[in-house]
């Protein structure tokens, strides 16, 4: 049979990992579009591509020449890559991944691509057993840190039920605007939330969460404050509201005080807040596990650039 062209243009179903985009395209297997880009098949915009890990963008022409009848052996086996997740722990039953900012959790109204359970799934795909992402909690957009799956229903089910009774124990750290005056303490509010789904510290009421945050100052710098959160309750935006309506709010955060949160050194796009920490009971083995993820290179030099104040 004769060598074969396919192309398509990404569109923003299409959009991402180019030996997924590959394996789509020419409906072959994991291994064989992953053996195309390694035996020089695949170019991207007419540049040749060696990377399975390429992005690819709306619009990028991916061009595939290949043989139908020849078997495509990737040259060496290669550790996942994926630029809105790493892996931090796995097992036959979850799997822990620290997620990067900017990396939707789940996707909106609008469809969103390229979310992390769409991510998490297509790693879990790749596998023998062909698992699933199973949401058990969420991060929001501009935050990083450690998520957990369920690699089946069940699995997150009992997971779940774990964070409905506040087992779990979950530390954030944070790089706030001032210099909180007390080395520890505990933020409780109610929250409801706006037409515009921003949340907002309010009375008790039918419509509110309660919500519990206790903190410990790590270091204060000279307008900023490193904290660590830890949460008692796990609702939406909890930390970055607290802290907001204590005065301190995160650096980067575009919703809740937005200009005080801003800091002629934090010139990034995220906010300055990462789940460093879980704990939670395996629902299978029934031993306690505790992950922990690294504060992100953002985080670490703006630390770096600062001045200890007492």
């Amino acid at each position: 049979m004769p060598i074969q062209t396919q192309s398509e243009a990404a569109t923003d179903e299409t959009a991402g990992r180019v030996d997924a985009f590959v394996r789509r395209l020419t409906e072959t297997s994991h291994s064989q579009s992953r053996g195309m880009i390694d035996r020089g098949c695949v170019s991207i915009n007419g540049n040749a591509c060696d990377d399975p890990a390429a992005p690819v963008a709306v619009g990028d022409l991916v061009a595939v020449r290949f043989d139908p009848t020849q078997r495509y052996r990737p040259k060496k086996e290669r550790n996942w890559d994926d630029r809105t997740f790493t892996i931090v722990y796995e097992d036959e039953h979850l799997i822990v991944v620290d997620k990067a900012a900017g990396t939707l959790t789940v996707p909106t109204d609008r469809g969103d691509p390229n979310t992390l359970v769409e991510r998490v799934s297509i790693y879990l795909s790749h596998s023998k057993t062909e698992r699933e992402a199973c949401l058990v909690h969420r991060l929001d957009r501009e935050v990083s840190g450690l998520l957990i799956f369920g690699k089946h229903q069940p699995i997150a089910d009992a997971l779940i039920e774990q964070f409905k009774l506040q087992k779990p124990e979950r530390i954030y750290n944070a790089i706030v605007a001032g210099r909180m005056p007390n080395d520890e303490g505990t933020l409780r509010a109610h929250l409801a939330t706006g037409k515009n789904l921003d949340r907002y510290v309010t009375a008790p009421g039918k419509d509110t969460e309660e919500v519990i945050t206790h903190y410990r100052v790590i270091a204060r710098y000279e307008d900023t404050t490193l904290v660590e959160a830890k949460l008692q309750t796990g609702k939406r935006n909890q930390i970055r509201v607290q802290l907001s309506y204590a005065g301190h709010p995160i650096l980067g955060d575009p919703h809740y005080e937005k200009e005080r949160a801003q800091h002629p050194r934090w010139i990034r796009r995220r906010i300055a807040l990462h789940a460093l920490s879980l704990e939670f009971i395996h629902p299978v083995s029934g031993e306690p596990m505790k992950v922990t993820s690294p504060l992100p290179s953002a985080m670490q030099k703006f630390i770096a650039g600062s001045r200890v104040r007492k």
